[in-house]
Protein backbone atom coordinates (compact mmCIF):
# COMPACT_ATOMS: atom_id res chain seq x y z
CA UNK A 1 0.00 0.00 0.00
CA UNK A 2 1.36 3.40 -0.98
CA UNK A 3 2.01 5.69 1.96
CA UNK A 4 0.54 9.22 1.70
CA UNK A 5 3.17 11.94 1.32
CA UNK A 6 4.35 13.44 4.59
CA UNK A 7 2.90 16.86 5.24
CA UNK A 8 5.68 19.45 5.50
CA UNK A 9 5.97 21.05 8.95
CA UNK A 10 4.96 24.67 9.44
CA UNK A 11 5.76 27.35 11.98
CA UNK A 12 2.93 28.39 14.25
CA UNK A 13 1.44 31.88 14.19
CA UNK A 14 3.08 32.45 17.58
CA UNK A 15 6.48 31.47 16.15
CA UNK A 16 6.08 33.99 13.37
CA UNK A 17 4.96 36.74 15.74
CA UNK A 18 7.93 36.20 18.04
CA UNK A 19 10.39 36.25 15.15
CA UNK A 20 8.84 39.49 13.88
CA UNK A 21 9.64 41.16 17.22
CA UNK A 22 13.33 41.09 16.28
CA UNK A 23 13.02 42.58 12.82
CA UNK A 24 15.74 45.20 12.32
CA UNK A 25 17.72 44.22 15.42
CA UNK A 26 21.13 42.52 15.57
CA UNK A 27 23.03 40.32 18.02
CA UNK A 28 24.95 43.15 19.78
CA UNK A 29 21.71 44.94 20.61
CA UNK A 30 20.01 41.76 21.77
CA UNK A 31 23.12 40.81 23.77
CA UNK A 32 22.95 44.16 25.59
CA UNK A 33 19.28 43.55 26.34
CA UNK A 34 20.05 40.10 27.72
CA UNK A 35 22.69 41.63 29.99
CA UNK A 36 20.30 44.28 31.25
CA UNK A 37 17.68 41.64 32.03
CA UNK A 38 20.18 39.30 33.68
CA UNK A 39 19.81 36.56 31.06
CA UNK A 40 22.66 34.42 29.75
CA UNK A 41 22.20 33.90 26.03
CA UNK A 42 25.50 34.62 24.27
CA UNK A 43 26.80 31.43 22.64
CA UNK A 44 30.52 31.43 23.38
CA UNK A 45 32.92 30.47 20.56
CA UNK A 46 30.13 29.89 17.99
CA UNK A 47 30.99 32.01 14.97
CA UNK A 48 29.72 32.48 11.40
CA UNK A 49 31.25 30.47 8.60
CA UNK A 50 31.44 33.69 6.57
CA UNK A 51 30.92 37.39 7.16
CA UNK A 52 27.48 38.37 5.98
CA UNK A 53 25.32 41.43 6.50
CA UNK A 54 22.19 39.32 6.94
CA UNK A 55 20.69 38.61 10.34
CA UNK A 56 19.20 35.15 10.85
CA UNK A 57 16.26 34.89 13.26
CA UNK A 58 14.08 31.86 13.87
CA UNK A 59 12.73 29.37 16.38
CA UNK A 60 15.18 26.70 17.48
CA UNK A 61 14.78 23.15 16.23
CA UNK A 62 17.15 21.43 18.63
CA UNK A 63 19.16 18.27 17.98
CA UNK A 64 21.31 16.38 20.47
CA UNK A 65 24.16 14.19 19.20
CA UNK A 66 25.99 11.55 21.26
CA UNK A 67 28.78 9.06 20.50
CA UNK A 68 27.59 6.29 18.17
CA UNK A 69 26.27 3.01 19.51
CA UNK A 70 26.77 -0.45 17.95
CA UNK A 71 25.29 -0.58 15.41
CA UNK A 72 25.39 3.20 14.92
CA UNK A 73 22.23 5.26 14.65
CA UNK A 74 21.28 7.94 12.15
CA UNK A 75 22.95 11.30 11.71
CA UNK A 76 20.68 13.59 9.68
CA UNK A 77 17.20 12.18 9.18
CA UNK A 78 15.69 14.81 11.51
CA UNK A 79 15.89 17.41 8.74
CA UNK A 80 12.47 16.43 7.34
CA UNK A 81 10.88 17.54 10.61
CA UNK A 82 12.27 21.09 10.48
CA UNK A 83 9.86 23.84 9.40
CA UNK A 84 10.84 26.53 6.89
CA UNK A 85 12.20 29.51 8.81
CA UNK A 86 13.44 27.41 11.72
CA UNK A 87 17.07 27.47 12.84
CA UNK A 88 18.61 24.03 13.34
CA UNK A 89 20.53 24.03 16.63
CA UNK A 90 22.88 21.05 17.02
CA UNK A 91 24.57 20.10 20.28
CA UNK A 92 27.56 17.86 19.51
CA UNK A 93 29.23 18.54 22.87
CA UNK A 94 31.64 20.93 21.18
CA UNK A 95 33.41 18.08 19.39
CA UNK A 96 35.85 19.19 16.71
CA UNK A 97 37.08 15.74 15.65
CA UNK A 98 34.09 14.90 13.43
CA UNK A 99 31.37 16.85 11.68
CA UNK A 100 27.58 16.73 11.88
CA UNK A 101 26.78 18.87 8.82
CA UNK A 102 27.93 18.69 5.20
CA UNK A 103 26.98 19.61 1.65
CA UNK A 104 23.93 17.35 1.33
CA UNK A 105 22.43 18.83 4.50
CA UNK A 106 23.26 22.33 3.26
CA UNK A 107 21.59 21.71 -0.08
CA UNK A 108 18.48 20.15 1.42
CA UNK A 109 18.12 22.79 4.13
CA UNK A 110 18.39 25.54 1.53
CA UNK A 111 15.76 23.92 -0.66
CA UNK A 112 13.41 23.59 2.31
CA UNK A 113 13.79 27.25 3.34
CA UNK A 114 15.44 26.52 6.68
CA UNK A 115 16.83 29.78 8.07
CA UNK A 116 20.26 28.52 9.16
CA UNK A 117 22.20 26.09 11.32
CA UNK A 118 24.04 26.58 14.62
CA UNK A 119 26.42 23.83 15.75
CA UNK A 120 28.33 23.34 18.98
CA UNK A 121 30.85 21.41 16.91
CA UNK A 122 32.13 21.59 13.34
CA UNK A 123 30.89 21.41 9.76
CA UNK A 124 32.44 20.35 6.46
CA UNK A 125 31.95 20.79 2.69
CA UNK A 126 32.04 24.51 3.36
CA UNK A 127 32.43 25.46 -0.30
CA UNK A 128 28.79 24.46 -0.82
CA UNK A 129 27.56 26.63 2.04
CA UNK A 130 29.73 29.55 0.96
CA UNK A 131 28.62 29.32 -2.67
CA UNK A 132 24.94 29.14 -1.74
CA UNK A 133 25.22 31.63 1.16
CA UNK A 134 23.64 29.16 3.54
CA UNK A 135 24.03 30.54 7.08
CA UNK A 136 26.22 28.27 9.20
CA UNK A 137 27.47 29.15 12.70
CA UNK A 138 29.92 26.69 14.23
CA UNK A 139 33.11 26.19 16.25
CA UNK A 140 35.02 25.59 13.02
CA UNK A 141 35.40 23.24 10.09
CA UNK A 142 36.90 19.78 9.72
CA UNK A 143 36.63 17.22 6.93
CA UNK A 144 36.11 13.99 8.90
CA UNK A 145 32.59 12.58 8.77
CA UNK A 146 30.54 12.00 11.88
CA UNK A 147 28.92 8.94 10.31
CA UNK A 148 29.47 5.91 12.58
CA UNK A 149 31.08 8.23 15.13
CA UNK A 150 28.04 10.11 16.41
CA UNK A 151 24.30 9.68 16.20
CA UNK A 152 21.15 11.64 16.96
CA UNK A 153 20.00 11.01 20.52
CA UNK A 154 17.05 13.40 20.67
CA UNK A 155 15.29 16.19 18.80
CA UNK A 156 13.47 19.14 20.32
CA UNK A 157 14.92 18.45 23.75
CA UNK A 158 16.86 21.04 25.74
CA UNK A 159 20.48 21.26 24.57
CA UNK A 160 23.60 23.33 25.29
CA UNK A 161 25.30 25.55 22.72
CA UNK A 162 28.45 27.43 23.68
CA UNK A 163 27.54 27.38 27.42
CA UNK A 164 23.95 28.50 26.69
CA UNK A 165 20.84 26.46 27.44
CA UNK A 166 18.57 26.17 24.40
CA UNK A 167 15.04 24.78 24.59
CA UNK A 168 13.02 23.86 21.55
CA UNK A 169 11.37 26.93 19.97
CA UNK A 170 13.52 29.45 21.84
CA UNK A 171 14.38 32.34 19.52
CA UNK A 172 17.79 32.18 17.85
CA UNK A 173 19.47 35.26 16.40
CA UNK A 174 22.74 34.94 14.50
CA UNK A 175 24.80 37.33 12.39
CA UNK A 176 28.38 38.30 11.63
CA UNK A 177 28.96 38.95 15.36
CA UNK A 178 27.91 35.49 16.55
CA UNK A 179 24.84 33.82 18.06
CA UNK A 180 22.44 34.73 20.86
CA UNK A 181 19.60 32.66 22.28
CA UNK A 182 16.47 34.33 23.65
CA UNK A 183 14.25 32.28 25.99
CA UNK A 184 10.88 32.04 24.29
CA UNK A 185 8.98 33.23 27.37
CA UNK A 186 11.12 36.40 27.54
CA UNK A 187 11.22 37.20 23.82
CA UNK A 188 8.91 40.22 23.91
CA UNK A 189 10.70 41.73 26.91
CA UNK A 190 14.13 41.19 25.34
CA UNK A 191 13.08 42.71 22.02
CA UNK A 192 11.55 45.77 23.69
CA UNK A 193 14.66 46.30 25.80
CA UNK A 194 16.93 45.92 22.77
CA UNK A 195 14.92 48.52 20.86
CA UNK A 196 15.11 50.96 23.78
CA UNK A 197 18.89 50.54 23.96
CA UNK A 198 19.25 50.94 20.21
CA UNK A 199 17.13 54.11 20.27
CA UNK A 200 19.45 55.66 22.85
CA UNK A 201 22.54 54.64 20.90
CA UNK A 202 21.01 56.15 17.76
CA UNK A 203 20.59 59.45 19.61
CA UNK A 204 24.25 59.29 20.71
CA UNK A 205 25.37 58.73 17.12
CA UNK A 206 23.23 61.66 16.01
CA UNK A 207 24.67 63.90 18.72
CA UNK A 208 28.30 63.20 17.79
CA UNK A 209 27.46 63.67 14.11
CA UNK A 210 26.24 67.16 15.05
CA UNK A 211 29.47 68.01 16.86
CA UNK A 212 29.04 66.77 20.42
CA UNK A 213 31.98 65.03 22.03
CA UNK A 214 31.53 61.34 22.71
CA UNK A 215 31.83 61.91 26.45
CA UNK A 216 29.16 64.61 26.42
CA UNK A 217 26.76 62.55 24.34
CA UNK A 218 27.22 59.48 26.48
CA UNK A 219 26.79 61.39 29.73
CA UNK A 220 23.71 63.25 28.52
CA UNK A 221 21.97 60.14 27.21
CA UNK A 222 22.97 57.70 29.95
CA UNK A 223 25.11 55.40 27.83
CA UNK A 224 26.94 53.81 30.76
CA UNK A 225 23.67 52.56 32.27
CA UNK A 226 22.21 51.02 29.12
CA UNK A 227 23.32 47.43 29.72
CA UNK A 228 23.27 47.44 33.51
CA UNK A 229 20.67 45.35 35.27
CA UNK A 230 17.61 47.34 36.20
Amino acid sequence: MTQPPMQPPEQSAEDQALVALFDGLDTPGVSDALDKLGLHGQALDIMPLADDTRVVVGPAFTVKYVPASTPPGTVGDFIDEVAPGDVVVIDNDGRTDCTVWGDIMTQYAGLRGIAGTVIDGVCRDVTKALAERYPLFTKGRFMRTGKDRVQVEAVNATVAIGTVRVAARDIVMADANGVVIVPRARAQEVAQTARAIEATEARIREAIAQGSTLGEARATLGYHHLQRKA
